[in-house]
């Protein structure tokens, strides 16, 4: 089997728009969760989010290609960029059959199929754009990565709601280990921040409503608590064989040692219960790392600041490691970001292998008066901290019962 690395990051977050920015912003606790921007939200009871701020992507993506790409893939392939460029990869030099692209998505294009079902309702089919389709289905971020750069690989997207991005990491994991590629451009991508998703969630009671504190809504695993923050973002990691990046001297941020993928089949939304799909999904990620349970240094949460999530997550790693769960470092990226749904697995495991590789942990936010679910557990709060961490995880959960749990190791020989 072929060792897996981490050589390249990319994201674009309501933190920042790029990775350094996101993960500075990160490291000092900043919330970017605010009043929508966007659209009008006077008719609507929740009126916060994670929108990424300040994107303008025609200043880095050809501005005939932006009109016919959902806001989705433009995230995407923004974020693609910086990864490319930060791995320092000139694709031209490769066979391009042996370079892959498997990204995760939620939904998609939500706001194209918004606007044109509009459309379609006021002036009538006709007036509906010939670019719908391609604009709205979900497995076009992967589609146009590769069209952009013209690779030939593995190319697909996963779509499994919340573990979306996880997914698409785990699996990319698992064809480059396998041998069918020698790199894959992989992570996820979600731009919900729309009227009519904001609705939806909103009426299912999924979303917090302290609007008059936006910064102090995204609460996971506080007593306080009162629903998820909705986010859009897109964070994309660049996997190689291990003898593929030393041969060309990438430099590596950490290594993919695991990969655990479980179902609940218990429920459309609320997880199973007292976690055991999640915990199963740990399990199986820290077998195929092929380390004991006590290595686990670090978990970065899925921690969504949802009643019934972060408790049966809470349970799932008390349940799993015992003992030695207070002495694993614990936190919630989304605490500062709010949800990103199809990206959110993406972005957590580009702050993971930063994590591993510069051996500091962000803090977790607005985690004032723990659930009594979390006692005995170890979380990062106020400020970052630096400490040793030689294993990770990083958790995903999505509606539907899907788990997915990536397990990474500091890079050594």
């Amino acid at each position: 089997m072929k060792r897996v690395v981490i050589t390249g990051l990319g994201a674009v977050t309501p933190l920042g728009n790029d990775v350094p920015t996101t993960w500075r912003n990160m490291l000092q606790g900043k919330s970017g969760i605010d009043l929508i921007k966007s659209f009008d939200t006077s008719k609507h009871t929740v009126k916060i989010a994670g929108e990424v701020k300040d994107f303008h992507p025609e200043t880095k993506l050809d501005p005939k290609a932006i009109k016919r790409l959902d806001r989705c893939v433009q995230l995407c392939l923004w974020a693609t960029l910086e990864a490319v460029a930060d791995a320092q990869i000139d694709f031209e030099k490769y066979d391009k059959t042996d370079i892959g692209v498997i990204i995760g998505s939620g939904i998609g294009g939500l706001l194209t199929w918004e606007d044109e079902h509009v459309k379609f309702l006021n002036q009538g089919p006709a007036r509906v754009s010939p670019f719908l389709i391609p604009m709205m289905i979900p497995d076009m971020t992967s589609g146009y990565v590769a069209i952009h750069y013209g690779l030939k690989g593995p190319n697909y997207t996963t779509v499994s709601a919340c573990a979306s991005g996880a997914h698409a990491i785990g699996v990319a994991f698992r064809e480059i280990k396998l041998g069918n590629a020698s790199v894959i451009i992989t992570g996820g991508a979600e731009a919900p921040v729309t009227p009519f998703a904001l609705a939806g969630f909103s009426n299912m009671r999924a979303l917090s409503r302290r609007n008059d504190e936006p910064q102090k809504a995204s609460r996971p695993f506080d007593q306080d608590r009162d629903g998820f923050v909705m986010a859009e973002g897109a964070a994309i990691l660049i996997l190689e064989e291990l003898e593929f990046a030393k041969k060309r001297g990438a430099k590596i941020y950490a290594e993919v040692v695991g990969f655990g993928a479980t179902g609940d089949g218990y429920h459309i939304t609320a997880p199973s219960p007292e976690g055991e799909g999640a915990r199963r999904a740990m399990e199986r990620a820290i077998k195929e790392a092929g380390c004991p349970r006590e290595a686990i240094d670090y978990i970065n949460t899925h921690g969504t600041s949802t009643d019934l999530n972060d408790k049966f997550e809470a349970r799932a790693i008390k349940d799993l490691f015992g003992a030695h769960a207070k002495n694993i470092a614990l936190n919630s990226t989304k605490s500062m970001i709010g949800h990103t749904l199809g990206a959110a697995g993406a972005i957590e495991a580009v702050v993971t292998a930063l994590s591993l590789y510069e051996q500091i942990l962000h803090p977790s936010v607005n985690l004032e008066n723990p659930d009594p679910e979390c006692e005995g557990l170890n979380f990062v709060l106020k400020d970052a901290k630096k400490t040793k961490i030689e294993y990770a995880l990083s958790n995903s959960l999505g509606f539907g019962g899907h788990n997915a749990t990536l397990c990474f190791k500091r890079y050594e020989e």
